[in-house]
């Protein structure tokens, strides 16, 4: 299927400085929610109980709040989990008791409150701290190793230069969608990292995709510049990363707007990572090779090059 002309030139190359540009403030603005907010730990990574709850009659936040606080517990994140006010996820956070003599108080406490017969508990997860410790270091070093291995892939497959540009690239698609996720305020457990390492996987796809189609049109005609050859090459691949990443942002949209809360924040991450690694293919993976061409006079040259073709489409 061709969505867009096969002769069509968008001068991609032509628009890196102002897509670096952007690129550079939003990965710092990312780094800055990083450090100074930081990321909101769920209880994979902090510790703690998850319960969830429901009830036979629909019942208020605020009522289950005070309930919990009679019974001692000030510190709970209570979450609504549907329209009729009857299914609830209560996340109780890490103390120096053990976590499932406090996941059975939660519950004891919220049958003495509201009756045994009108609680159902549907679910209880419990992390403790030392696991929690574990598991989020695990998943950081999961994150960096992938992305590592995907950039010695990709070097290895081509040259050291596209393995550069595909770690940088996939480093920007990671700051920055955690940078999203932290900003709306997103809580960070083991199906975030699941999508994290899915934005990797899919971000590296498109840009083998485009790195492939560069080297093989540098074998056919090796004098014209890397710069005409990346957009050229951009532009003839620009069909297939509409349709694959246009049909992925759509399931994950719509996974996100009907998959319910409790995917909330995956749907979140992969819709983010996923919009943002195909720009990234397309304007930071590709240019970076650019700035690592050897021939001293190939930048000059490139940029002189790149006005012809759009003077001849005016």
């Amino acid at each position: 299927m061709q969505l867009i002309p096969s002769n069509t030139r968008f001068d991609f190359v032509g628009s890196r400085k102002t897509a670096l540009t952007i690129s550079l403030i939003l990965t710092l603005i990312s780094i800055g929610l990083m450090v100074f907010r930081g990321p909101k730990m769920g209880i994979d990574f902090a510790g703690g109980s998850l319960v969830q709850v429901r009830f036979k009659t629909p019942t208020e936040v605020e009522t289950l709040r005070q309930s919990l606080r009679a019974a001692g517990f000030e510190a709970v994140d209570i979450q609504d989990m549907g329209r009729d006010r009857t299914d609830f996820l209560i996340r109780v956070p890490m103390a120096a008791d053990d976590t499932e003599s406090r996941t059975k108080k939660v519950t004891g406490a919220l049958q003495d409150a509201f009756g045994v017969d009108q609680v159902e508990v549907l679910r209880v997860e419990s992390v403790g701290p030392r696991v929690g410790e574990t598991l989020r270091s695990k998943a950081i070093w999961a994150v960096l190793f992938s992305t590592l291995m995907m950039g010695v892939y990709i070097w290895a497959r081509f040259e050291w230069r596209y393995g550069v540009g595909a770690v940088i690239a996939l480093l920007h698609d990671t700051i920055m969608t955690i940078g999203f996720l932290i900003a709306f305020g997103y809580e960070f457990d083991l199906t975030i990292v699941a999508a994290l390492l899915t934005v990797v996987g899919f971000s590296v796809n498109d840009t083998v995709i485009v790195s492939d189609r560069i080297r093989e049109n540098r074998r056919k005609d090796r004098r014209t510049s890397l710069a005409e050859l990346i957009n050229l090459s951009v532009n003839e691949t620009l069909s297939r990363t509409i349709l694959t990443s246009g049909t992925a942002i759509l399931v994950t949209l719509s996974l996100f707007l009907l998959g319910g809360p409790v995917i909330h924040g995956f749907a979140f991450a992969l819709l983010v990572g996923f919009t943002v690694g195909t720009y990234s293919s397309i304007f930071i993976a590709a240019p970076v090779v650019l700035y690592f061409e050897r021939a001293p006079s190939a930048a000059p040259e490139a940029r002189g090059r790149q006005s012809a073709p759009a003077a001849r489409r005016t």
